[in-house]
């Protein structure tokens, strides 16, 4: 077991600031050889900036790095190759242009040169393939590679390159149920092999099955580590939670109110357990906020899709203020009163490059206050003192309303997101991760503005990975788990035990 086995890695009081922030405080992880060792913890605990400097890409502010018991300063990722350390990041660093050989040979010291031995390479490469399972048509175009193939590249180049530890960081997320078998099958070989896997992942099921250990994070602090086999999911999931139920200061309602919207046994994509939903039905009331918690990567992010009319169901039905949808059309339900938090703000919220004053109008230019009643004619001064106002109501912190959204903090961002979507008094708010990467202050303006929006009548679905988020503000909450709602709970007094063993699965 465990104890029979060397440590590889050794990373000792990890601390990694950026300015005032703290991604990582404090962090201790220890890897053995021929694990598979799980980093677990939520949108932000600190995971991939911990492997990013275990990778060379960042430098820690403090702390060491042991590899093989040997103290070493990784300040680059050639420097880490050097080291027998490979990573897969989740966004893939290949390039495209490229092919599958070309891709794997790139960089690598045998292959610099005028004069490359190809079939040599070739064949240490078709070798390596074989023996971990890694099917590779070496000639193809990266281009013409579906994404499971192109993680297989990205591993076979870590492993050409010589590497005993290999970081995967949220390696299933763009998998199907498929990939992701094929996937384990391989990390299940390299173990085999001898080599270590360190797992970045928050997805429970996945962690239960594929880890010896398991290190939980949480808000960029160690919190600890536990052999997989002593250990069940909702311990875990508590762990990573790690909250004690504290009362909310907002009083909540038992939502009587009629129905804002309701999705009736909604599927959509139901065989992708994580980009899916599976049988779905609920409903939001007006006067009410909704909460959905779990952990983030199971349908939450096509619920949302879905409820601003984004994405069409490909099973069951939407009512929206007690009409059937017919036609899912973002522009649609906004006719329809629905404003929307957007999960990325930079993508989806705003428009960088255009001031404050215009992104605050983006959804009501053809207003005769602010325009021609076509849009096309705009009132630039009636727009500025506008923004001039919603500046003031909403604290919009910029220097001028003139000034690009691109250059403002991240909170100031999300009001003025949150100025252009309750200003149209909404029937239904979708606000998804509404508070993500603020400070505190921030993200109490964020819940006293969304709670208010409740008290005058506007129905409420929050998606949050936060779970504080959830408890805070929810008068009602439903667990997503793989595509499917687990459970409802009182947002009065939460179970916490029961949601935590709903969001495991149970």
């Amino acid at each position: 077991m465990a104890e029979d086995r060397k440590e590889i890695l050794r990373m000792e009081h990890i601390t990694k600031q950026f300015g005032y922030v703290y991604a990582n405080r404090d962090v201790n992880l220890s890897v053995l050889e021929g694990e598979v060792h799980t980093l677990l913890g939520e949108n932000g605990a600190g995971k991939s900036t911990l492997m990013n400097i275990l990778f060379g890409l960042y430098q820690p502010t403090e702390g060491n790095i042991f590899v093989r018991g040997q103290k070493v300063r990784i300040e680059s990722p050639s420097q880490a190759v050097k080291l027998g350390i490979g990573m897969v990041h989740q966004h893939f660093m290949l390039v495209e242009a490229m092919t599958v050989f070309e891709n794997i040979i790139l960089g690598d010291a045998r292959s610099k040169g005028i004069f490359i031995d190809q079939n040599a390479r070739r064949r240490e490469i078709k070798e390596l393939s074989e023996k971990y399972g890694l099917d590779a048509d070496l000639d193809q175009p990266i281009t013409e590679l579906a994404v499971g193939a192109q993680q297989r590249v990205e591993i076979l180049k870590a492993l050409y390159r010589g590497c005993d530890i290999l970081v995967l960081d949220e390696p299933t997320a763009a998998l199907t149920d498929q990939e992701t078998e094929g996937l384990f099958e391989i990390i299940k070989k390299l173990k085999g092999e001898g080599k270590s896997v360190i797992f970045i992942s928050h997805k429970m099921r996945e962690v239960l099955r594929i880890s010896d250990r398991v290190t939980i994070l949480r808000a960029g602090q160690t919190v600890e580590t536990l052999n997989i086999n002593d250990v069940t999911g909702e311990q875990l999931a508590n762990k990573m939670i790690g909250r004690e139920l504290k009362s909310s200061q907002y009083s909540k309602t038992d939502g009587n109110g009629e129905d804002a919207a309701v999705l009736d046994h909604v599927s959509y994509h139901r065989n992708f357990k994580h980009n899916g939903l599976n049988d779905v039905s609920l409903k939001v009331r007006h006067g009410e906020i909704v909460g959905i918690a779990g952990v983030d990567g199971n349908g939450q992010s096509q619920l949302a899709m879905l409820m601003t009319g984004n994405i069409a169901p490909e099973e069951g039905s939407m009512d929206l203020k007690k009409s059937k949808v017919v036609r899912f059309d973002p522009s649609g339900f906004i006719e329809q009163n629905v404003a929307h938090i957007p999960e990325d703000r930079n993508k989806a919220g705003l428009v960088g490059n255009m001031s404050v004053a215009d992104n605050l109008v983006l959804k009501i230019t053809k207003d005769k206050r602010f325009s021609d009643g076509n849009g096309l004619r705009l009132k630039k001064k009636a727009i500025h003192n506008y923004a001039l106002q919603m500046q003031k109501k909403y604290d919009i912190r910029c220097s001028s309303v003139d000034q690009e959204a691109r250059n403002l903090s991240g909170g100031n961002q999300q009001k003025i997101i949150l100025a252009r979507e309750l200003e149209a008094a909404p029937d239904l708010l979708i606000a998804v991760h509404p508070t993500r990467g603020l400070d505190i202050g921030a993200a109490r303006f964020i819940h006293d503005a969304i709670v208010k929006e409740r008290d005058a009548g506007c129905g409420v679905l929050l998606i949050s990975a936060d779970f504080d988020e959830i408890l805070e503000v929810s008068d009602r909450i439903l667990v997503m788990f793989e595509g499917k709602i687990m459970g409802e709970f009182s947002g009065k007094n939460p179970p916490i035990e029961e949601i935590s063993l709903a969001m495991a699965g149970k």
